[in-house]
C-alpha cells in the first residue's frame, strides 16, 4: 500500500527492521469477517541482536520465562530450534490503523516469484476449466493444506472468506501472471457475465513440466526424488533437478502430499513454538480465540 506514514510511528517503538508488512482483516474494510486484530511481519538481518535491543525497549513484548532464563539466546534458539525462525509475539497492544511496508531486502522481487511458483502449483492441481474465483481459493488453500490449526482452530470458511473479502486484489497480484502464461498458451482466458475470468489450460505433459520448473527448488527436489528423476550438474556447478512427468495427475498428487506434509510439519512446529513464546496465560488466551471462532463456522 502507498500510504506508508501510519507505520513509521508503529516502528519508532522498535529497534530498526529491515523488512516489515501488515495484513489482516481489518485493513481489508471489504472483508465480510472483519476482526480487530492486525498482524505484522518484521524482518532483520541479526535476530538475536534485535532482540536483545527490543528487550531493552518492549521487556512486556516477551514471556516473562523467556526474559529471565536466556534473554535473547533463549528467544531466538526457541524460534529457529523449534520453530521455523519465527519469533510469535500475541496481544502486543498498539493504537492506531497501520498499513504498510518497509522493504531493505528487495522482498518485492522474490515475491514475484512466489507468486509464480504458487500460480503454478494450483494449476497444476487445478481441472483443465475453473474460474477466476476457483484459482484464487486453490492458491489461499496452499498455505492451509496440512495445516494442524485447521483441525481444531481455524474457521473452517477461512479460505472462501479470504478470496471473497479480498477477491480485487487476488486479482490485482495475479493477473500480470495469468497474462504471461496465456501468451505462453499454457492457458486461455475469457471473460464471463460478472465480468469474472474463465480459465482453460493446456494440460500436455510439456505445460506441466514447464508448471514443475517454476515451482520452489527444495520442491523440485523432493519431487525429483519421489519420482525418480535425475539430479544433474549444470556447467556452473548447480545441481538441476530433472523431474520425470509420466501423467499430469500422478505429478499433481506427488506434489499435494509434499506441501501436506511440509504444512503440516511447519504450523506444528510453530505453533508450539508460539505458545511458549507468548507465554501461559497469553497462550490459553489466544488458543481460546482461535477454537472459539473455529467453533462458530461448524455451528
Amino acid at each position: 500500500m502507498d500510504n506508508t506514514a501510519p507505520f513509521q510511528s508503529f516502528l519508532q517503538v522498535l529497534p530498526p527492521v529491515d523488512f516489515a508488512c501488515v495484513y489482516g482483516s481489518s485493513l481489508h474494510p471489504t472483508k465480510h469477517d472483519k476482526t480487530t486484530m492486525i498482524d505484522y511481519i518484521l524482518g532483520v538481518s541479526d535476530p538475536k541482536q534485535w532482540h536483545s535491543e527490543n528487550l531493552k525497549l518492549n521487556k512486556h513484548h516477551y514471556a516473562s520465562w523467556m526474559v529471565h532464563l536466556g534473554g535473547e539466546r533463549l528467544i531466538t534458539d526457541v524460534a529457529d530450534r523449534i520453530g521455523v525462525g519465527v519469533h510469535f509475539n500475541a496481544f502486543v497492544n498498539w493504537n492506531g490503523k497501520v498499513h504498510i511496508v518497509v522493504d531493505n531486502l528487495d522482498i518485492s522481487n522474490i515475491n514475484s516469484d512466489n507468486l509464480r511458483a504458487a500460480l503454478s502449483a494450483s494449476l497444476l492441481l487445478l481441472p483443465s476449466e475453473f474460474t477466476e474465483a476457483d484459482l484464487y481459493a486453490k492458491v489461499c488453500s496452499l498455505s492451509y493444506m496440512g495445516d494442524v490449526r485447521m483441525l481444531f482452530a481455524e474457521d473452517k470458511n477461512k479460505v472462501k472468506k479470504i478470496v471473497t473479502g479480498q477477491f480485487d486484489l487476488f486479482h490485482t497480484m495475479y493477473k500480470p501472471f495469468l497474462e504471461e502464461y496465456e501468451a505462453k498458451k499454457f492457458l486461455k482466458l475469457s471473460s464471463t457475465v460478472n465480468d469474472q475470468i474463465q480459465v482453460s489450460q493446456d494440460c500436455d505433459l510439456s505445460v506441466s513440466c514447464s508448471l514443475v520448473s517454476a515451482l520452489p527448488p527444495s520442491i523440485r527436489s523432493q519431487m525429483c526424488m519421489k519420482q525418480g528423476g535425475d539430479m544433474k550438474s549444470s556447467q556452473t556447478g548447480r545441481i538441476i533437478n530433472d523431474t520425470k512427468i509420466r501423467s499430469r495427475e500422478g505429478d499433481a498428487n506427488c506434489l499435494q502430499r509434499i506441501l501436506r506434509r511440509k504444512v503440516m510439519v511447519s504450523s506444528a512446529r510453530q505453533a508450539i513454538s508460539g505458545l511458549l513464546a507468548v507465554g501461559g496465560v497469553n497462550a490459553t488466551r489466544y488458543v481460546a480465540n482461535k477454537v472459539n471462532k473455529a467453533w462458530k463456522s461448524w455451528r
